[in-house]
């Protein structure tokens, strides 16, 4: 009886071999270390997304999405407002002459293929959903939240379903929902940012596509040239992978 309350420790010295012993117990402190070391980064980025929530009630920001009418807009007078922008903005920030208050991703294949530029982008806050933390490293700007559902598994149904309509969050601390688009989660990240006046911009809202994609499906895209459909030739450049936009989603969103 005595030697089952002695500690695992001296159970496992007693039972295994010096490298064996040596391993499990170097194992077992790694172990420890990496359950602590993450549970303490996920507490942290819950406070940061939490210290988000109604930052600035009743204020108005712009919401700068990434259509070709972009390249035509003058943005430097948004310097001093709240704005959010996504995805290949940062292709243009030079031009801007600012950076946005905050920066999201939620595709992705986007993630995937600016992963190496995002990673750069810095002095912004960047808000991208949990699951893309595989691709996206944590850094110091970088707050995550939950995407609802799984962003892989988001277009399964939709196509099935006339009636589908995506849910809204104002409390993104709960999640956020897909509504087919980034601009959809930057409304409801404006929401919960407590603005009330909330201004779309460069939402050019149309796409021009293989001629042989069903833009009623979804399905992968390889690009084979520049870019016509953004604001700036390479945004989904020859080679890149993107999902096939569901512009009639976006509109029910």
């Amino acid at each position: 009886m005595r030697s089952v309350k002695e500690p695992i420790k001296n159970i496992a010295r007693r039972v295994l071999s010096d490298d064996s012993y040596d391993q499990l117990i170097g194992a077992y402190a790694k172990g420890l270390h990496l359950v602590e070391k993450y549970s303490i980064a996920s507490l942290q980025n819950s406070r940061r997304l939490r210290r988000l929530h109604n930052r600035y009630p009743g204020r108005r920001c712009f919401i700068i999405a990434n259509g070709p009418s972009l390249a035509q807009m003058d943005l430097t007078c948004l310097k001093s407002e709240i704005t959010i922008g996504s995805n290949g903005l940062f292709l243009i920030f030079d031009r801007l002459g600012f950076l946005p208050t905050f920066y999201t991703v939620q595709d992705y294949l986007v993630a995937e293929g600016f992963a190496e530029q995002i990673q750069q982008v810095t002095g912004v806050t960047k808000l991208f959903p949990r699951e893309l933390e595989y691709c996206l490293a944590p850094d110091n700007d970088t707050i995550y939240f939950d995407l609802l559902p799984d962003p892989r598994q988001r277009y399964l149904d939709k196509h099935k379903n006339d009636n589908f309509r995506p849910k809204f969050s104002d409390r993104l601390e709960r999640g956020a929902f897909d509504g087919c688009t980034v601009t959809y989660l930057n409304l409801q990240l404006a929401c919960y940012l407590g603005c009330r006046q909330i201004y779309l911009i460069g939402l050019d809202h149309q796409y021009q596509l293989p001629s042989n994609v069903d833009v009623t499906r979804d399905a992968i895209i390889t690009s084979t040239s520049d870019d016509t459909s953004h604001f700036h030739p390479n945004y989904f450049g020859k080679g890149f992978r993107y999902t096939t936009p569901r512009v009639d989603q976006m509109e029910k969103a």
